[in-house]
């Protein structure tokens, strides 16, 4: 998993080192977030237990609004510093406090996606870190709730071993079910079978409120 994170790190640092000034202020996948503020909020996979615990108090206590936040004012940060930074945590262990290493794996692979898709680019996910992370997000209720979500419905992977859920099918790349389970509608557009048109319904209306 460190390894995947490792070059995931490193190719979305040359690819931010290769945007415009639109580029940076392009909607994100992420509600109400940029590109740059993307990029800023993987800039801070090792914020420190000290740190975490008095922007979670600014937050009111909110998990997802102390994320957002946090995000915002690091994106107040020279463009030039996010592929700096992301290419220094290149070979480090670091978590924030209480993560294991599938959390930045899924902060990396998703918020990628996040970053890559709205702007036009290719970028294929590694199917083996993939499927790591698709099995940890249906495994755990917080943040993304998916198993609940997306109840009655059966996931299943065409390019990757990965299965979840019983019902009506949905099938296509396991970076397309990644960013499905995830919160990230953007996903639909790679999948198919016949639990398509229900799926879309267990989405936000407005896009993905899910910053994690």
């Amino acid at each position: 998993m460190w390894r995947a994170i490792d070059e995931e790190r490193a190719r979305l640092a040359d690819m931010l080192e290769s945007l415009d000034d639109s580029q940076w202020r392009t909607p994100s996948l992420c509600r109400d977030w940029t590109v740059r503020d993307v990029a800023a909020h993987l800039t801070l996979a090792h914020t420190g237990p000290l740190s975490a615990t008095i922007s979670l108090v600014r937050a009111g206590g909110g998990f997802n609004r102390m994320i957002r936040d946090t995000a915002i004012r690091q994106a107040r940060l020279p463009v030039e510093e996010y592929p700096r930074r992301l290419r220094a945590m290149v070979g480090s262990r670091r978590t924030a406090p209480f993560l294991t290493a599938l959390e930045p794996l899924i902060d990396i692979l998703c918020h990628t996606q996040d970053i890559a898709r709205p702007i036009g680019r290719s970028h294929p996910m590694p199917a083996a870190a993939a499927v790591a992370a698709a099995n940890h997000i249906w495994a755990r209720s917080f943040p993304f709730r998916a198993r609940r979500r997306l109840r009655g419905f059966e996931l299943s992977a065409t390019d990757a071993p990965w299965r979840a859920g019983a019902g009506v099918r949905v099938e296509g790349p396991i970076a397309a079910l990644l960013l499905v389970v995830s919160g990230r509608p953007a996903g639909l557009r790679d999948v198919t079978g016949p639990g398509v048109p229900r799926l879309a319904d267990t989405f936000p209306p407005h896009g993905s409120g899910i910053v994690a």
